[in-house]
């Protein structure tokens, strides 16, 4: 890096964090100023600004908060008020941000529910909530009543034959005021916001005002958003990512957020054009996914002037923005639970965020020696973490920091919270954040994302990283989509490799030995393959291990093509019933 450049990113470092931390100077714990009073001053400033955009549809900022006053007088008459829970099912449309603020307006919690969730899931996501009342799109409806609740809450239809709607009709559409909502600070709490559930069933997560407010002031810090901007918003509004980011940078700026229904590649860039976004929020995978797309005349000649989200990894990363003509790429770390939160303002390629050395007393963040085979962090002599150096990868972790908001609000489930805390890290006493993710961070103080702990797998005495076998797979021509992971197998130590991939008619499986040779150390090439026509994701584009991992690798069980990598020739040859039981007798060596 020249000197030049080097000044210019510190510049916009420095900068960036300068207007965050005069964002934040009035969040603190004991402070009333939620997002109501923040959307309010904009209805006095703005009314007839637009709010949302919607389909064919334009809500303004007046009529978004005449909306959610409707609601908020709904739950008051429903006895609904400070912390007191109402969850939410609801596929994105304005309604779904309606309805929030105005909870928000009567003083309540809100539980947001996952919309791909059904049965026993969906019943135990709004149990730990506590919710008495359940606000319910006309879509999921049905979906809800087949529920196994043990007590359903009840039931308030919003939409199409709903029996919401009449209610709301009949409220007053002016504020309740701030008596309805007396006592609520910013440490209460405003959202249950739940894990994906990859592993197990869902976790509620505890969302403050206090975080909500951190979380949008930072992405507002960074991206600078101007009353004329449009932010695209493809993603959930039931995860922190949709629902909060991107909702912030419009809310906090006066700005139009463009909501999606849910993710389409076909009209990911008609949309941009149609509505002339300005800004929009984007998963890793749904750079791939565009990416992956034909290219098209709508590739070009749209207004987007900044993109933020995470998950765009490196290897596409130059090759998305230089496609796409995207001036500046705001990528971030961090989880709805985490304490954990970085942004890489400089747009520095590949990396998550920064914490130079100077900031680690306000945004202590720190990777500490990691042993993959027992999960957990290496201590030194002195029983302490040791810390990793320049470029070595380990587990990130967070202080407890109460000057940056970096409590850890916990899970509704305090056994699951006392497993992401970290004691004795660096002196006796003090406590930290365990985030589960494997990374690195250079001599600048830029964190590079390498792998989930439990991703990560030890495989001839060496650790392989499911995430960057996956990127030099995806990078493979004929290969969409590629879920890589472990498996055991009778007679060998660690976990051999196995990927599922999708693929297409472009797909060599001849021509595959020679690119990961290429590529990747002998101990990381994948044992097995398998084809199988799509791959599991949740809703917010994670995909989906476990199952795999259960599943294995026995052609008996499974419909899918399977392969294996023979041990002579290099070459992968089909997984046939009787090569399989030569495996598992010890019959074939690896």
């Amino acid at each position: 890096m020249g000197l030049a450049s080097a000044i210019r990113r510190e510049a916009v470092f420095l900068s960036s964090i300068v207007r965050t931390l005069w964002l934040l100077r009035k969040v603190k714990p004991h402070a009333t100023r939620t997002i109501v009073d923040i959307v309010e001053e904009q209805v006095r400033r703005r009314p007839a600004n637009v709010a949302i955009y919607y389909l064919d549809t334009a809500m303004t900022y007046a009529q978004m908060d005449a909306r959610a006053n409707a609601y908020a007088h709904w739950a008051l008459a429903q006895g609904v008020g400070r912390g007191d829970c109402v969850a939410l099912l609801m596929e994105n449309r304005p309604d779904f941000i309606c309805a929030w603020l105005g909870l928000f307006k009567a003083g309540a919690t809100v539980a947001l529910i996952n919309t791909n969730l059904t049965g026993a899931a969906l019943a135990h996501s709004i149990g730990i909530s506590g919710a008495a009342h359940a606000i319910v799109g006309a879509e999921l409806a049905q979906v809800f009543r087949d529920a196994p609740f043990e007590k359903p809450p009840v039931l308030w239809v919003q939409g199409e034959g709903g029996n919401l709607d009449p209610v709301l009709a009949r409220q007053p559409d002016t504020a309740p005021g701030k008596a309805a909502r007396a006592g609520v600070t910013l440490k209460d709490r405003a959202f249950f916001i739940y894990t994906s559930g990859t592993t197990g069933l869902p976790k509620a997560a505890n969302f403050s005002h206090m975080r909500m407010l951190f979380m949008m002031s930072g992405f507002v810090g960074a991206l600078r958003p101007r009353e004329t901007d449009r932010i695209y918003d493809p993603l959930p509004l039931y995860h922190s990512t949709g629902g909060v980011c991107a909702v912030g940078i419009a809310f906090f700026s006066g700005a139009a957020l463009i909501l999606k229904r849910r993710f389409s590649v076909h009209e990911f860039w008609s949309d941009i054009h149609k509505y002339q976004a300005t800004i929009f929020e984007y998963i890793g995978e749904i750079c791939r996914y565009l990416l992956n797309a034909p290219p098209s005349p709508l590739d070009r000649g749209h207004q987007v002037r900044v993109i933020t989200g995470n998950g765009l990894r490196p290897e596409i990363w130059a090759e998305f923005q230089a496609r796409f003509g995207i001036p500046r790429i705001v990528e971030f770390y961090g989880a709805t639970e985490s304490n954990v939160s970085m942004l890489n303002y400089d747009g520095t390629l590949g990396a998550v965020g920064r914490v130079p050395e100077y900031l680690e007393f306000l945004l202590p963040t720190r990777v500490v020696r990691f042993d993959v085979e027992k999960e957990m962090p290496v201590r030194g002599p002195d029983g302490l973490c040791v810390e990793c150096g320049p470029d070595e990868v380990g587990e990130t972790v967070g202080g407890m920091s109460s000057r940056s908001g970096r409590e850890f609000e916990g899970y509704t489930n305090k056994a699951e919270s006392d497993r992401k805390m970290l004691r004795d890290v660096f002196k006796k006493g003090d406590v930290w954040f365990r985030t589960g993710d494997l990374m690195r961070r250079d001599e600048h103080g830029y964190f590079y994302f390498v792998d989930r702990i439990g991703d990560t797998f030890r495989w001839k005495g060496e650790n392989v990283s499911t995430g960057e076998v996956g990127e030099v797979l995806l990078a493979t021509p004929g290969i969409s989509q590629a879920n890589v992971y472990g498996v055991s197998v009778p007679g060998m130590d660690g976990r051999a490799g196995m990927a599922a991939l999708v693929v297409d008619g472009d797909f060599s499986l001849d021509d595959l030995p020679a690119r990961l040779k290429a590529r990747l150390p002998h101990y990381a090439w994948p044992i097995f393959l398998r084809l199988s026509p799509a791959l599991e994701v949740t809703g917010t584009f994670k995909q989906r291990k476990v199952e795999l991992v259960r599943e294995g690798f026995d052609p008996v069980a499974l419909a899918d093509p399977l392969y294996v990598r023979d041990p002579d020739s290099g070459h992968y040859v089909p997984l046939t019933p009787a090569l399989h039981a030569r495996i598992l007798a010890g019959g074939v060596k690896f």
